[in-house]
């Protein structure tokens, strides 16, 4: 695999792989991926084609058995040439679970970070506008990491009621 093995040269012992049927991933541990996920990223664009950046999404790994880190990043790659695809996985931890914003290399990343901070409360330094767009931006929680209660923390009654006819 060509792909990998550019990154293997590039980026010796900084991540490490895995493969489930026909999606091969590059995981990049949270010890590595506050420097190394960006340069990663930048030369899967630049150098080997990936120029859509089709999904990112979050993964809140509390309780699974044998993960090491608490959240994961998930991004979904194309090359628009080939087809081929290929999602990294970035871990980062509690208690300020941060990853470098891509979206320098991809402006579609813009609101798809917004979500995994809003969501998951993973921090994006370098995006350009990282504020809730889900949820309320005087709200304190995220509400789909595991530790979330699932009847909330009692703010249900302090949303308005909007009526079909209002919204």
């Amino acid at each position: 695999m060509p792909v990998l093995d550019t990154l293997i040269a590039k980026f010796p012992g900084a991540f490490t792989t895995s493969s489930f049927r026909d999606n091969r991933r590059v995981l990049v541990s949270a010890e590595k991926a506050p420097t190394v996920l960006f340069p990663l990223l930048k030369c899967l664009k630049d150098e080997l084609g990936f120029d859509f950046l089709a999904e990112l999404g979050g993964i809140d790994y509390l309780g699974y058995q044998g993960a090491a880190d608490r959240f994961c990043v998930v991004y979904g790659l194309t090359n628009t040439q080939t087809g081929e695809r290929l999602f990294v996985k970035a871990f980062a931890n509690d208690p300020d679970p941060e990853l470098p914003s891509v979206v320098e290399l991809w402006r579609g990343a813009d609101w798809m970070e917004r979500e995994v901070y809003d969501m998951y409360g993973v921090r994006f330094p370098g995006h350009p506008d990282l504020r809730r767009i889900l949820m309320p931006s005087e709200y304190t929680a995220y509400p789909l990491r595991k530790d979330y209660p699932l009847r909330g923390h009692g703010e249900r009654h302090n949303f308005p009621t909007v009526t079909r006819a209002d919204s």
